[in-house]
């Protein structure tokens, strides 16, 4: 792919640090939520902290899927695996989310489990096709942008009559989760967690364009920037929040222009559109049950639905007494808060969520920030 060393310049790097620094205001502070975990995981790799001046703070925000599914959508699959002989296919770092009884999928896997880590949902498909006398099924979970290839597998699967395959649709929608970040009381009633604007996500954005961020722009006067994941459409970002902020503009801006558009891959959201409808209300990891913030599968396609096929029944788990996992999600705590970090809850042995994919807030810093922490 050409344009990647350009976008990781250290001395355009350093040249966005000077203009940001002259941009901002003597005496004031101003403080912006990355939601995507992908940018989460560039300012720690990429040190962009140490760049940025002391008045300029970045929160980490949710955005990594594996960091918000909660416990019991894990035990949904484990129990699917353990006790009903399917053959369970999801993503990589799926797997290593703690779940009840300090079991995770791929401890399940270790105990007898058919769980297989696929990079695709053509995969799950080809499985179905491989083993016809066995139940497959997809553990779907994600945002915006892992849901087409989802909707794409159950159509195609329908196109088939694969009736051995299935999903548990564990997709979940960023505008919600944005929304009720801003609704929470952290944020609206005792600022503890000051919001100034917002990074918006790379990928995300790709499927469904710039224009869902506007509401907030316009509801709440956050500014928000949708950027790329390099390090330089970070710093370009964090410029254009500090100019709108200075200049009292709330409004949507778009500095990954090369991949996203106001409207988005209108395509990718009919097919979305097609097999999906919202669920009245979904429970994540650190924000509880959001209402309308994730998807279920259309009756038309109920055949494909894991949860109406198994009759499934979601229970609420509660995280781990020392886990600060969620109060990190909502930009409370940072992951050196919490006491486990980095001692009991490593990427090796995670304890919470954050610590199990490179975009969650406690894996980035574990990985790439933690000897700081000394100095």
């Amino acid at each position: 792919m050409k344009y990647i060393d350009e976008f990781r310049d250290g001395e355009l790097a350093k040249n966005l640090a000077l203009s940001i620094g002259a941009e901002v205001q003597p005496g004031r502070s101003y403080s912006f939520m990355e939601f995507c975990g992908g940018h989460t995981h560039a300012i720690s790799r990429y040190g962009l902290s140490d760049l940025l001046p002391p008045a300029v703070r970045m929160v980490h925000g949710p955005g990594c899927p594996v960091c918000v599914l909660p416990i019991g959508r894990v035990d949904m699959a484990i129990d699917l695996a353990l006790n009903h002989g399917v053959i369970l296919c999801t993503y990589g770092d799926t797997l290593r989310i703690p779940a009840s009884d300090g079991l995770s999928l791929m401890k399940a896997k270790a105990r007898g489990g058919d769980i297989r880590m696929v990079y695709s949902t053509l995969d799950a498909l080809q499985i179905a096709r491989d083993n016809p006398q066995r139940e497959v099924v997809f553990f779907a979970i994600g945002f915006e942008t892992t849901t087409p290839p989802t909707a794409v597998a159950i159509q195609q699967a329908d196109k088939e009559n694969l009736s051995n395959f299935s999903v548990i649709c564990c997709h979940v929608l960023t505008p919600s989760a944005i929304s009720n970040i801003l609704e929470s009381p952290e944020v609206r009633q005792w600022g503890t967690v000051p919001l100034d604007g917002f990074i918006g996500p790379a990928h995300v954005s790709t499927v469904i364009g710039s224009r869902p961020y506007e509401f907030f722009a316009e509801e709440y006067r956050k500014p928000v920037v949708i950027a790329g994941f390099e390090p330089l459409d970070v710093m370009q970002a964090i410029l254009m929040l500090v100019r709108q902020v200075n200049e009292g503009r709330a409004e949507v801006e778009n500095e990954f222009s090369r991949a996203v558009s106001r409207d988005g891959n209108l395509k990718a959201q009919d097919r979305v559109a097609e097999v999906f409808e919202l669920r009245r209300e979904f429970e994540w990891r650190g924000l509880s049950v959001v209402p309308y913030s994730a998807l279920k599968i259309r009756r038309q396609y109920a055949a494909f639905d894991a949860e109406r096929k198994f009759k499934l029944d979601y229970r609420s788990v509660p995280d781990n007494k020392a886990c600060e996992c969620g109060a990190i999600l909502r930009g409370v705590k940072k992951p050196q808060d919490c006491k486990l970090f980095g001692t009991v809850c490593t990427p090796e042995n995670p304890i919470g969520s954050c610590m199990v994919s490179s975009e969650g807030a406690c894996a980035a810093h574990y990985s790439y920030g933690r000897y700081k922490d000394m100095h």
